[in-house]
């Protein structure tokens, strides 16, 4: 509409023929091809005719049809049928484009931007219905501005990758659409959690007699639920009393820091300059137990909880008058990847009879692979797991369990009986109605694509699997380390696939940390990680720790990033540097 068409010379016909072929290119599910294949023909007009009208034959019933002729509409088998395959399409493009390094991990646009309106890409709601069209365009935008996590240069979480089987399994999890409360309604996903579990729990290391669980939304609310286990175990009565008659409870869980130059001890008092497990934490929090009675236990310099200094502060705590009831020992710390000793913690929570959880929300994938499993060693001993598959495994977000060692205690501590669901006199066997064991009444069902990715991967290709993310951490920790223009956090070996590191500018090379040099360090890396996601081409993620200025955090739990991704992100990293050295060299 802007261009001056009749002063260019150009007819009528012309124009009305380059306008549907914009229309078209902004429409299609694959615009970038058909451009492509338009521009390849050049003035042949019969040839780009032609594909307009192939296109408008494909697309005229979208532009005309609304959600109201889908099915269970009369007679909308066939619409239906033709809407799913144009989406199909749009999914395949999206699943290609994240597998391929010469496509962009994200187009970065700022909240104000999609907010205001993009290319046609509305947020508001209307009145009216919009027809099919729209929604498919609206469909392919969405994913065009969102993040591709399975793209093999994204570093940025814990969980990322593109597991294909995973990724069928749950479209067919989201097409049954049922709930996991009761067997009647969920008969095959209610068998399979039961196996899916029963198999974690083996492979923890506890026997047959021995084991529940169930699959939660998220790590931190199967963190909760081991909490809630234990304060129950313990003082059974607060189910029905609530909190008023009970003690002062404490908890324990690792610092996350290293705080050796800082002797810090308090039964009640959590320092805010020690980063407790968060969700640890907001456990405490939200049942009642208060999140000043976290305590945190000294770590050593590589983060691992030091097992005399849990002891010292559960002495410390009785006489102080609190009752200590719960350890959390964490299998793969968020940040470092460390691993506290489970197997001697264990022996201090026997001693003191407290419940042992181990959070292996991140580092629960390594009890797959017979190469790495010995650094969660002792975790049979715990009376809880945390496990989240959609992290190392791959599974498609969101998928977590918690595994509880006492049989029964989950439907103890939460039956509540709701007789609309849970009738006594149905005729089958009413122990696989799940649901009274839950905080939750709804579930989701998280099983299926797991269940499918085994059935796919099994045992050994999981394990293949984490070694391969593993050998990927190592290959960049001994890269950084041949490099003067980056330091490691650790100069040990990352035992898990986080790496840890600073990018120097020429500038700060060869000079000590002094404050001064430390207030730019803290700068480098937020500048960088803004330029490259303006750029797009890869994400890692970066946060300052106790007193460790800002430095970045890869992780790798995608199985189809190579070393190649590994060397682009350096070479990346390195490249924008070289602005940052220019501002920080003036700033001095």
């Amino acid at each position: 509409q802007q261009i001056p068409w009749s002063s260019c010379g150009v007819n009528t016909t012309t124009q009305i023929c380059w306008g549907s072929i914009a229309f078209m290119c902004s429409h299609s599910t694959q615009p970038f091809g058909d451009a492509i294949w338009i521009l390849s023909f050049q003035n042949n007009w019969q040839k780009i005719i032609q594909k307009l009208m192939q296109f408008f034959l494909i697309m005229s019933p979208y532009l005309f049809c609304s959600s109201l002729d889908l099915l269970p509409a009369l007679s909308g088998e066939e619409s239906t049928k033709c809407f799913f395959q144009e989406l199909v399409n749009i999914l395949l493009n999206y699943v290609s484009a994240s597998f391929r390094r010469n496509s962009k991990v994200l187009d970065f646009h700022h909240p104000h931007q999609l907010k205001e309106g993009l290319e046609g890409f509305r947020l508001e709601l209307p009145d009216q219905p919009e027809n099919l069209e729209q929604l498919l365009v609206d469909c392919r935008d969405t994913l065009k501005y969102g993040i591709k996590t399975g793209h093999p240069r994204f570093f940025n979480q814990l969980s990322s990758g593109l597991d294909v089987i995973g990724l069928a399994g749950e479209w067919l999890t989201s097409t049954a659409n049922t709930n996991m409360f009761t067997y009647e309604v969920s008969p095959v996903f209610i068998l399979m959690e039961e196996v899916l579990l029963r198999k974690m729990q083996e492979i923890v290391g506890w026997s047959e007699e021995m084991g529940d669980g169930i699959f939660c939304p998220g790590g931190t609310i199967s963190n909760l639920y081991s909490v809630h286990l234990a304060r129950y175990y313990f003082f059974p009565e607060v189910k029905t009393k609530g909190m008023t008659d009970l003690p002062r409870l404490t908890l324990f869980t690792s610092a996350h820091v290293s705080i050796s130059s800082i002797h810090i001890w308090s039964c009640i008092i959590l320092s805010r300059n020690i980063l407790s497990h968060y969700s640890v934490k907001k456990s405490a929090a939200v049942l009642g137990i208060g999140s000043e009675n976290v305590v945190v236990v000294k770590c050593d310099d590589r983060g691992r909880m030091i097992p005399a200094e849990l002891e010292y502060s559960i002495i410390t705590a009785k006489d102080k008058g609190c009752v200590p009831i719960y350890v959390n020992a964490t299998a793969g710390t968020t940040v470092y990847g460390a691993f506290d000793p489970i197997r001697v913690i264990a022996d201090i929570c026997e001693r003191h009879r407290l419940w042992l959880h181990v959070d292996a929300a991140w580092g629960g994938g390594l009890l797959m692979s017979k190469r790495h499993r010995m650094k969660l060693e002792g975790i049979e001993r715990a009376w809880s797991v945390t496990w989240n598959p959609h992290k190392m495994m791959g599974a498609p977000l969101q998928c977590s369990a918690i595994l509880v060692k006492k049989k029964g205690l989950l439907q103890e501590c939460n039956q509540l009986c709701a007789e609309y669901l849970f009738q006594t006199d149905k005729h089958y066997d009413t122990s696989y109605d799940t649901g009274d064991k839950t905080i939750q009444c709804g579930r989701h069902v998280d099983v299926f694509k797991l269940w499918l990715m085994w059935k796919a991967k099994g045992l050994e290709g999981f394990g293949s699997q984490v070694n391969k993310c593993l050998e990927n951490a190592e290959y960049l920790f001994n890269k950084i380390k041949q490099r003067p223009d980056f330091e490691l956090v650790f100069n040990s070996k990352p035992e898990h696939s986080n790496v840890c590191f600073w990018y120097i500018p020429p500038s700060l090379r060869n000079m000590p940390m002094c404050t001064n040099n430390k207030h730019h360090m803290t700068s480098v890396a937020p500048k960088i990680k803004a330029q490259m996601m303006e750029n797009g081409m890869t994400m890692i993620g970066y946060q300052p720790l106790g007193d460790k200025v800002n430095f970045f955090r890869c992780v790798i739990s995608n199985p189809a990033t190579q070393t190649e991704d590994v060397d682009f992100l350096l070479e990346e990293i390195a490249r924008i540097g070289q602005d940052i050295k220019l501002q920080l060299t003036e700033t001095n």
